[in-house]
């Protein structure tokens, strides 16, 4: 396990932003290579709503597939067409749910 620690912070930052370009690079070429986004099964009233939050988002993309892409302990969120994809979350795998632009925590 990484200490995290502020001396630290920025070389796990860069790491980070890394693993985003591959992972970015293997989305565009094969949209389809994330798992499917686990949280849609939720059972819970608040995993639930963060469903419905997300396919509304992606919807209003014009990409109704969501998709999740594991990079370590962070989830990238996506949605995607057979030709195009686009990033709407990345979360800690602590996190309890992912963040909608212009939307309450």
């Amino acid at each position: 396990m990484v200490e995290q620690d502020p001396a630290s912070a920025p070389a796990r930052f860069r790491h980070l932003q890394a693993e985003v370009v591959r992972a970015r690079a293997l989305v565009c070429f094969a949209p389809t290579s994330g798992r499917p986004a686990r949280f849609l099964d939720a059972q819970t009233d608040w995993g639930r709503f963060q469903a419905e939050q997300a396919l509304q988002l992606a919807q209003a993309l014009g990409m109704p597939e969501l998709r999740e892409f594991v990079l370590g302990r962070y989830v990238l969120l996506y949605a995607h067409t057979e030709k195009e994809a686009a990033l709407l979350s990345l979360r800690h795998e602590r996190q309890l749910g992912y963040r909608w632009p212009g939307r309450p925590d």
